[in-house]
């Protein structure tokens, strides 16, 4: 299949092929009939290699292209699909209201919920463990000391997005039982905290890229060579004690970071 677009000339041929089936991907949303619909299987790397004359090297970096662009999902042995799952919207501004919590909504639930996806969580840990060396030090505590982790992965719409990781000192924990317990109730561990009188007042986040792991890979579902947002976040309270580190991993082409910072003085 010729593509002889204006737009075409001097770009790489496997950048035409990926733009030729990004736009097939995105005319065949709502339309249950079109053949790159979400879920779809993509054609074989021979059918695309006879379609667009090309050799095989040149599909494959389109292939790596259209993951790279988070609109299809490659699993070995099976071939690869169009992604059926829209990206999260993530507002930072938002997901940590009082409001939510009160409302007995814990921040993800929150999100999902507004994004219009169905959220659900498993719960992966819980108990006492080493505090890592960073987590340590925004802590405020001496590296390996004891700490109460909190290890879940996330859900959209059956879809495993996120897998956080929060700790909390271990006084906390002993002072506050249902943070130790699976499901700590509604608005989950910062209500707990609040109803102790622990007002929290700030929350400051690290975030960075980087490509997945293969354990996560497989925890995320993600292709190989699939970019992840790791992201870390102190929770602190009127006080200025940082009660909480949360460490986050998340599928890149399932979010949309957006935040609302106020110009300075």
């Amino acid at each position: 299949m010729p593509l002889s677009t204006a737009r075409d000339a001097g770009r790489p041929r496997y950048l035409q092929i990926a733009d030729d089936l990004s736009q097939q991907i995105q005319e065949a949303i709502g339309d249950p009939q079109a053949k790159l619909r979400p879920g779809a299987k993509v054609p074989s790397e021979s059918e695309l290699m006879d379609r667009y004359s090309v050799a095989q090297g040149t599909v494959r970096k389109a292939m790596t292209e259209l993951r790279v662009r988070g609109l299809v999902d490659t699993h070995h042995g099976r071939g690869s699909f169009v992604r059926k799952a829209p990206p999260v919207q993530r507002k930072s501004s938002d997901r940590f209201r009082r409001s939510h919590r009160k409302a007995g909504k814990a921040a993800y639930l929150a999100e999902a919920e507004q994004a219009g996806a169905k959220p659900s969580v498993r719960m992966l840990f819980v108990g006492q463990t080493d505090a890592p060396a960073e987590v340590a030090t925004r802590l405020g505590l001496p590296a390996g000391t004891k700490v109460l982790a909190r290890r879940r992965l996330y859900y959209s719409d059956g879809i495993p997005t996120e897998e956080a990781t929060s700790y909390l000192p271990w006084d906390l924990a002993e002072s506050i039982p249902q943070l130790r317990e699976e499901n700590p109730g509604p608005g989950g561990i910062y209500a707990r905290l609040e109803e102790r009188g622990d007002l929290l007042v700030e929350f400051r986040e690290t975030v960075r890229v980087r490509l997945a792991t293969k354990e996560e890979q497989t925890a995320l579902s993600l292709s190989p060579g699939a970019p992840v947002i790791h992201l870390t976040r102190d929770a602190q309270i009127e006080s200025g004690r940082v009660v909480e580190v949360c460490d986050t991993l998340m599928s890149a082409d399932q979010f949309v970071l957006e935040y609302r910072i106020p110009a300075a003085d």
